[in-house]
């Protein structure tokens, strides 16, 4: 007989393979590499903001930066409109997901809107700006479609719509986009809420659809949609590349006023950008924590309204608001980008002919190799950073699994943190530490902007399926002898891939859109599709943003439709693979 084998000594954690080390760590890495950058660049806003700059001979302390930003004559003008576009467009767009939600969820109708709305989630708030630009101008196809027979217009009309002094049209950009995201998160609530059984019951008790909706699912399903609705409520608050495009002028919001300063080669002028940057974080925490104590009002009131037993007697025409202030919410993204697809191949156009007089691919010709570079560079960032928001989103998740980690609310707030604090607040100053510490303001630095909002969507998309996915599959695995890493990239992202697909698109979309962090951060030398569009709204040429809003679109919608054809092509011999 031979001796048995000596037993193999285990590993020392020091002499451990590298992943084993890393894995239990990538939380904590990616909380840095989401929050490191914003608390860099609110750091590098303060500072400017309270006279500290010595690049442009300022030392501090001093309060002149906050003194020169008051003195400034459209600053009440600029506050108001931050803060009502915000709010209405926040309060708007709930209202609209709410009433379609509570009226229609489980028909036909619900289905069709679902259908519409979802994925006009991917198309870039640029490209849906310029298309209900092109929709509602006095010169606009609306306008066109019904001059001069009812109008009796033979030119176009002097009216002040698309970038009206009160912030309406650019409100009504920000509801058609914001609706489908709120829909999209209601949605998922809605499967941990049981509404359907809980509605039913209401309606035995003689409650209309809409009323028992609201009083027996919408408490628990706002507790899930509440820090979505603060992102949107914080994102149209300091939004700029549509504030661009569909707000006004003079003077417009505070946040294009602050990018304004910033590109002013002035240095001086930074640290009047400075302290209007701690301006619009000051108040974009006043109306989060105004909406905050609305909730409670709310709330309140709502409790003595289910406690005084009304059934709903109005619900049909509150059903039929929401219904049809969703389809107008469909209809102006869709039509809009038809818009920009005809505006991109249309030759000569007079108002007010509601089609031009003919098709030709000259603006294709003229602007499409300029859109094809920015169209190579958009795609570059954006496969850059949600490849590594997809790499660090799965490290997360898999150690979650693997060491019995679990999410609490307090890393629920950390992952929107992002999300919440306005862009404005902190690029400005995260721009001017890279500037004059030496850093190139090219690509990488615009990638990891991009990162850090690219991650906290990737992690959102693909969270829940990832932590409901059967693990007993992973322990039949393990029962026929692979290791964790095998089952995890034989097993489970294979059954996963479909998730995995879509939260790869959405990272996509969302870096396809990023406008400030582009401008900012690549200090104008690197040009993408949105901030080369956004750079053609002053000039007014329709058909090159046709070109341009409409390849903005394609990038953003197509990966999307990849994730819904991939999988069904890779796994079409295994039925329930396929549809995962």
């Amino acid at each position: 007989m031979t001796a048995p084998p000596a037993e193999r000594p285990a590993l020392s954690p020091s002499r451990r393979p590298l992943r084993r080390r890393l894995l239990p760590t990538l939380p904590l890495l990616t909380l840095l590499a989401m929050l490191g950058p914003v608390a860099a660049g609110l750091g590098g806003t303060l500072l400017p903001a309270f006279g500290h700059l010595p690049a442009a001979g300022e030392t501090g302390p001093s309060l002149d930066p906050f003194r020169a930003l008051f003195a400034w004559p459209g600053l009440g003008d600029a506050v108001r409109l931050s803060i009502t576009t915000g709010l209405l467009a926040t309060a708007t767009s709930l209202a609209i997901v709410v009433l379609i939600t509570a009226g229609w969820s489980g028909t036909r109708a619900f289905r069709v809107i679902e259908r519409l709305l979802s994925p006009l989630l991917a198309v870039p708030h640029a490209a849906a700006a310029f298309g209900l630009a092109f929709l509602i101008a006095p010169s606009g196809w609306i306008a066109r479609l019904f001059s001069p027979g009812l109008t009796g217009w033979e030119r176009p009309p002097d009216l002040l719509i698309v970038q009206d002094p009160w912030g309406l049209t650019m409100t009504a950009g920000l509801v058609a986009k914001e609706v489908p995201f709120l829909l999209l998160m209601t949605l998922a609530a809605l499967g941990q809420v049981k509404a359907q059984e809980s509605v039913t019951v209401a309606r035995a008790l003689g409650y209309g659809r809409l009323t028992g909706w609201l009083k027996t699912v919408f408490p628990r399903v706002y507790a899930q949609i509440r820090l979505p609705v603060y992102v949107v409520l914080a994102y149209s608050m300091s939004v700029v590349d549509v504030a661009v495009i569909l707000g006004p002028n003079t003077p417009p919001t505070l946040s294009v006023q602050i990018v304004r300063w910033m590109a002013d080669p002035d240095l001086a002028m930074r640290l009047q950008a400075a302290a209007g940057a701690l301006l619009q974080l000051g108040l974009v925490l006043g109306a989060l924590a105004l909406w905050f104590l609305l909730e409670r009002l709310v709330a309140w009131l709502a409790r003595r309204w289910i406690a005084s037993g009304r059934r709903g007697r109005v619900d049909p025409l509150w059903r039929g608001i929401g219904l049809g202030a969703a389809g107008l919410s469909a209809f102006a993204v869709l039509a809009g980008l038809a818009g920009l697809a005809l505006w991109s191949v249309a030759g000569f156009w007079s108002f007010p002919d509601a089609l031009p007089d003919g098709l030709s691919l000259r603006s294709w010709g003229r602007h499409g190799p300029a859109a094809t570079e920015a169209l190579g560079e958009t795609a570059l960032i954006a496969l850059t950073a949600t490849v590594g928001a997809l790499a660090l989103a799965i490290g997360c998740l898999e150690a979650e699994h693997r060491y019995g980690l679990r999410p609490s609310t307090r890393g629920l707030w950390l992952l929107y943190l992002p999300l919440l604090v306005p862009q404005i607040a902190f690029l400005p100053g995260l721009q001017t530490l890279l500037l004059f510490g030496g850093a190139d303001m090219g690509r990488l630095p615009v990638i990891l902007a991009h990162l850090v909002f690219v991650l906290p969507y990737v992690f959102l998309s693909l969270g829940d399926p990832y932590r409901a996915w059967d693990s007993r599959q992973g322990i039949v695995a393990a029962a026929l002898g692979s290791s964790p890493d095998r089952v995890l990239w034989r097993v489970r992202l294979p059954m996963l891939l479909r998730p995995v697909l879509t939260a790869s698109a959405v990272g996509l979309a969302v870096s396809v859109g990023q406008y400030l962090p582009t401008l900012l951060i690549g200090g104008g030398r690197v040009a993408t599709l949105t901030t080369e569009a956004v750079a053609l709204a002053s000039g007014g040429d329709r058909r090159a943003i046709g070109v341009y809003g409409l390849m903005q679109s394609a990038a953003a919608l197509i990966p999307f439709a990849l994730a819904l054809a991939l999988p069904a092509l890779i796994w079409r011999n295994r039925k329930g693979l396929a549809i995962g």
